[in-house]
């Protein structure tokens, strides 16, 4: 059994989470076992057991992000010397990239991702299709361990592991060209609108928590109406300076999900996404009613989406 570490920042916890259960399978099958930071108990040292679990890795999965590359103890402690081990054939590195950002020019910028030319899990249609994805590519990377079930021959003498791995990776070039067009079902585009709220849910509340945390004269409320709807405030000084429902509409009103200044609200939004496609792939668009100077011709995957709301909510507070 391979045993398999997370680096990421806390930001990304949710991502995380969704992640491990995709690993299920692996695990079900006595393939991995998985460790992250949130398995260190009261009264044990954090740094000394964080350590001793990064050098233990046979496998670690590099959880990137923009809060991924900007912390330092990701960045400087748990990436660095993952990569050196990886580079001493000590363990395999992946790179999952999570968030677009810039990180091809990093020091784990020449591995090969997880997903098909680096692309970000939120700009999938589904995050499940990009963590469908992952896990293949780790089931691909356990064959490369020796003594793994599956596991192909012991890599040659004189070669590391890190090097048979990017061997692999170079023996069947392929075009990244490779999008044909579809069309997408009803079912698709009710799963896409449910996925997408939820997206959002998690984001808006871990988003406020990180604010109160950085701001101590601040105050903040999240709260879910129902299944579909969620309306949330933020205080300076106990007084409310800003707030908002979103909420999922239907094909008969509005949008697929809703954002209203007032709260959760069956008879006005101030502004809406609406399921659109390219052709290839699932998206959204705002309605228009406010635009942050974003492009009106593409499409938003579900960071953008909660992105785009979230400003709508906080810009009073920067103004």
């Amino acid at each position: 059994m391979a045993k398999l570490v997370f680096s990421y920042s806390h930001v990304d916890e949710t991502l995380r989470n969704e992640l491990e259960k995709h690993l299920s399978p692996l695990k079900r099958q006595g393939l991995i076992e998985t460790w992250h930071d949130r398995r260190i108990v009261a009264g044990q040292e954090f740094d000394k057991k964080i350590g001793q679990h990064f050098e233990e890795a046979e496998l670690v999965l590099l959880l990137v992000s923009p809060d991924f590359i900007n912390s330092d103890y990701c960045y400087d402690v748990e990436m660095m010397r993952a990569v050196e081990r990886h580079n001493l054939g000590q363990a395999i590195v992946i790179p999952v990239i999570l968030r677009p950002c810039h990180w091809h020019d990093l020091p784990f910028g020449k591995l090969l991702a997880a997903t098909p030319d680096g692309k970000p899990v939120t700009q999938y249609p589904s995050i499940d299709e990009g963590f469908f994805h992952i896990v293949s590519a780790i089931k691909g990377a356990l064959k490369m361990l020796p003594n793994s079930a599956g596991a192909a021959p012991v890599v040659p003498s004189g070669q590391s592991i890190a090097a048979s791995t990017r061997s692999l990776a170079t023996t069947a070039p392929r075009s990244s060209n490779l999008r044909i067009k579809k069309e997408f079902t009803d079912r698709e585009h009710d799963c896409a609108r449910a996925e997408c709220f939820e997206f959002v849910a998690k984001y808006f509340a871990n988003s406020l928590e990180e604010l109160k945390r950085r701001n101590p004269d601040i105050e903040v409320d999240f709260r879910r109406i129902d299944a579909n709807g969620f309306d949330a405030a933020i205080y300076v000084a106990g007084k409310r300076k800003c707030g908002c429902g979103i909420w999922m509409g239907g094909r008969s009103f509005g949008g697929d999900i809703l954002f209203s200044h007032s709260g959760v609200s069956h008879n006005s939004y101030n502004e809406s996404m609406s399921i659109q496609n390219d052709g290839y792939s699932l998206g959204f668009k705002p309605l228009g009613l406010a635009h942050f100077g974003s492009d009106s011709q593409k499409l938003l995957n579900y960071e953008g989406v909660a992105e785009y709301f979230w400003e709508m909510l906080i810009l009073p507070l920067q103004q």
